[in-house]
């Protein structure tokens, strides 16, 4: 049990925490790291931080359901409360074995959190906390309880008091304190209470049922109906106004058998499989293989994207984002959903694969991270996009939905983070995980998990539950589908490597704390070498379950090119040049046109080079109907020439420029002809190239030496861009380096602030003004003010002995502290020695030294 200096119980927060161990305390501001901004100078002003509305509110949301409603039984007993009475207002009169297992759990996360303090005999909750967990008329207590007897009878006359006791059979007191101690004592006790209750009409209990459970306040008229009066004048219903009452706290308890909750919740409610899983038993190939099948088409996801906007994608908007328009293109793009294009556009974004390049005429397009990334081994690819996913605080889930001021939110907006997504994404990933492999889960049997585990996370003030996290989850669910970490809704084999530990390492703080189950501790936040591991354990797991890429495919008569699977880069790059995406699926359908074979040619291959490359890749024979079609577009391809004059058509066959005059089509380009082989247009190039193809000529596009020119997409990147940062909820949780810094620091602040020092003595005569100012503050407890020369006189005896001495000291900035300090050397105004308090050998000028005292008890 805790104890305060010298034995005694603690009397303040300060003092329990001084009693705890560095461990307690790490723990401590690893659950509250709000604790930590700034570093407190000692325990006292942590414990003061602890206490704070902010603060208290912030770690009350991050309990769970049971420990929660163990905090609100605490807050409706008498302060300081015994473990039994806590206890026994869980339990009830007839007790509860699951109770009274996980209530020393929730007794001890309360004291890890500085939520309570106090021994077992003596439990105490923090002012603030009661403040805000306590019933009152304006903030209803969930229990559902009402004022005391007490707090209800404060205003009450004497003479209405001895009224209610007259009518309850007790006799009259002599004063108001004891009327209502004698009250109290009824309602409390089971016997004369279940007796006095037993002469109640059966209409005054049915009132009484109705205010049992809450909410216990109750309107009334000027002339109460028979069973209501009947329960005011034996004080079961008191006045909270003129026109309401109340049910007493000690009278709702005994009706409820003692207990503060209607539904004391000990026990996680356990994850459910979803009902076709429970009947079919685990089917973890299957599942790995249908979330390694969705994992490869994210990958093909965002490289359709990234080849979308290759050119230069959409303009940003002035506010930031995509537009509404630029959205469904690309959904149209990617044949897919908007709400679905906008995960795939924003998963991108969290990568660092897109970002928006900074010109004047801006617009988003591919990073150079992109074409690092292309580079890298398909799982590895994945292993990227999953663990940018896990986490991003950005949220395509909102796209679409508007503001708290009507504005609507666009994919790569500025407003898209929630610092909650990552922790429900990985509270999400850790609950699958504990199912048993190839299991998917029930959505509602997990939502109602995660509003066990967090009850007033996001809740509103009018009581009602804001769905943010629900929606986040459901999210999640669809999202992880979509980028392979599950298949058929239970987690797969590669996305349990990204979450577990490495076993083959030293475990760390951060393992240990997600070891624990605690859901506080879960989402603590990886360092970059542990996300690294993660990613390469999740690409060997994915690795043989991804398809090889291919180095060929199969071409049919009806100039269509089948592609059995995934494709080595260049075979894809150049067949997507020369042919057309058909359809999609397990296999990727080409086909080949006129139109397709002269893309190929404008990007400078040969009519031998196409033939070539179809041989050396295709496991069927070269069909003719396509070694004719690439002949016939490479025979016409060339045969014009188009240049700039604003441009001209120049052709050796006279007959083919005729032929382009005599078309009505070529109207609108004004042709006319320069020389028998030559024809000038007012059009531009690219305009009359156009046009020319429409008429059914396949020109080709000359320089100004006459060249042919090869005509190839251009891509454009943005400058080096970095990921998004992620916008934390709350402060980061500290790591273990700064925790243990913070820590002794703390100590070291609390040594100066608490060590005994040796009192200075009274001044004799008419002695020194200043020795009596010093002499009155080391009485005081402050630092006491001495002359320069007994400065210099006290830490040269320190240096002298080896003594430590309590010091006051002012730096450059004009701000004071005090110090523990042992002196070492003294010369030149200086004092050189270890301070206690920075835990370090520093030098001091003594002329900042405001004043110096010896301890009563040498702290090395």
């Amino acid at each position: 049990m805790p104890e305060g200096t010298g034995g005694t119980p603690p009397r303040t927060l300060a003092e329990a925490l001084r009693t705890q161990g560095d461990g307690s305390l790490v723990a401590l501001l690893r659950a509250r790291p709000d604790l930590l901004n700034p570093v407190p100078s000692d325990l006292s002003q942590l414990a003061t931080r602890a206490g704070t509305r902010a603060s208290v509110v912030r770690a009350l949301e991050r309990l769970d359901r049971f420990t929660l409603q163990t905090a609100e039984a605490l807050a409706v007993a008498a302060e300081p409360a015994p473990y039994d009475t806590l206890r026994a207002l869980l339990t009830g009169d007839e007790g509860d074995p699951e109770i009274e297992a996980a209530l020393p759990r929730a007794v001890e996360t309360l004291r890890d959190r500085a939520l309570i303090w106090g021994a077992d005999d003596r439990l105490r909750l923090v002012r603030t906390a009661r403040e805000l967990l306590a019933p009152s008329p304006t903030h209803p207590s969930p229990t559902g309880l009402g004022p005391t007897v007490a707090e209800a009878t404060a205003g009450m006359s004497p003479g209405r008091l001895q009224e209610i006791l007259t009518a309850a059979g007790l006799p009259s007191t002599h004063d108001p304190v004891s009327a209502v101690a004698s009250l109290t004592a009824l309602f409390t006790d089971r016997t004369r209470m279940a007796a006095l209750l037993d002469t109640a009409p059966v209409e005054a209990l049915s009132v009484l049922d109705r205010l049992v459970w809450g909410p216990p306040y109750g309107e009334v008229t000027s002339s109460p109906t028979p069973p209501v009066q009947w329960l005011r004048d034996r004080g079961l219903l008191l006045p909270a106004t003129t026109r309401t009452v109340v049910l007493p706290r000690e009278a709702a308890l005994h009706l409820r058998a003692g207990r503060a909750h209607r539904t004391p919740e000990p026990v996680a409610p356990a994850i459910a499989p979803r009902a076709s899983d429970a009947s079919t038993g685990a089917r973890p190939q299957v599942v790995d293989n249908t979330a390694a099948g969705q994992a490869f088409t994210a990958l093909a996801t965002i490289e359709e994207l990234a080849k979308d906007w290759n050119e230069g994608g959409p303009n940003v908007l002035r506010a930031g984002g995509l537009s509404v328009r630029d959205l469904k293109r690309t959904a149209t793009a990617l044949d897919v959903t908007e709400p679905v294009a906008a995960f795939w556009v924003e998963l991108a974004y969290a990568a660092g694969l897109l970002a928006a390049d900074g010109e004047t005429d801006e617009r988003y397009a591919p990073t150079p991270a992109y074409d690092d990334w292309q580079e890298l081994p398909a799982p590895e690819q994945w292993a990227r996009l999953a663990t940018a996913w896990l986490t991003a605080t950005r949220t395509a889930g909102l796209v679409g939905s508007q503001d708290s001021k009507g504005r609507t939110l666009a994919a790569l907006g500025p407003d898209l983070d929630r610092g909650a997504a990552p922790e429900v994404r990985r509270r999400i990933l850790d609950l699958l995980a504990t199912l048993p492999e190839g299991t998917a889960p029930d959505p509602e049997s997990l939502l109602g998990r995660l509003r066990w585990e967090r009850p007033l996370r996001g809740a509103s003030g009018t009581g009602r539950h804001d769905d943010l996290r629900a929606r986040l989850a459901a999210w999640t669910l669809n999202e992880a589908e979509m980028l392979g970490i599950t298949g058929r809704g239970a987690l797969a084999s590669h996305a349990r490597a990204l979450l577990a530990p490495d076993a083959t390492d030293t475990p760390t703080a951060t393992d240990a704390a997600r070891a624990s189950g605690d859901p506080a501790t879960t989402d603590v936040a990886r360092t970059p070498a542990e996300l690294a591991g993660a990613r390469a354990r999740a690409a060997r797991a994915l690795a043989p379950l991804l398809p090889e890429p291919l180095d060929h495919v199969l071409l049919q008569a009806d100039l269509t090119a089948v592609a059995p699977g995934p494709l080595l880069r260049p075979l894809a790059e150049l067949l997507a040049i020369a042919a057309d995406v058909e359809s999609k699926g397990g296999a990727t359908v080409y086909r080949f046109t006129p139109g397709s074979v002269r893309r190929a040619l404008d990007a400078g291959q040969s009519a031998s080079d196409l033939h070539d490359f179809l041989r050396n890749h295709s496991r069927t024979p070269v069909p003719q109907p396509l070694a004719y079609l690439i002949d016939d577009v490479a025979r016409k391809h060339g045969h014009l020439r188009v240049g700039a004059a604003s441009a001209y058509v120049r052709c050796d066959d006279e007959a083919v420029l005729d032929e382009i005059l005599a078309d009505k089509r070529s109207q609108g380009l004004r042709l006319r002809r320069l020389a028998p082989t030559v024809l000038a247009a007012h059009a531009d190039a690219v305009t009359l190239l156009d046009g020319l193809r429409v008429m059914g000529f396949a020109p080709a596009a000359e320089s100004a030496e006459g060249d042919v020119m090869i005509t190839r997409a251009h891509a454009h990147r943005t400058p080096p861009r970095t990921a998004p940062a992620p916008v934390p909820d709350g402060p980061p949780t500290p790591d273990t380096a700064l925790l243990s810094a913070a820590v002794k620091a703390i100590r070291a602040g609390d040594l100066a602030a608490t060590v005994v020092h040796k009192p200075v003595p009274e001044p004799s005569g008419s002695g020194s003004a200043a020795l009596a100012s010093a002499a009155a503050a080391s009485r005081n407890g402050a630092l006491p003010r001495t002359t320069s020369a007994e400065t210099l006189a006290t830490v040269q005896a320190a240096a002298m002995t080896g003594s430590a001495v309590w010091i006051g000291y002012v730096n450059a900035e004009g701000a004071a502290s005090q110090r523990v300090i042992a002196p070492v050397r003294v010369e030149g105004g200086y004092v050189t020695g270890y301070d206690h308090t920075a835990d370090e050998v520093r030098t001091y000028p003594l002329h900042r030294i405001t004043g110096v005292a010896e301890l009563a008890d040498d702290p090395a």
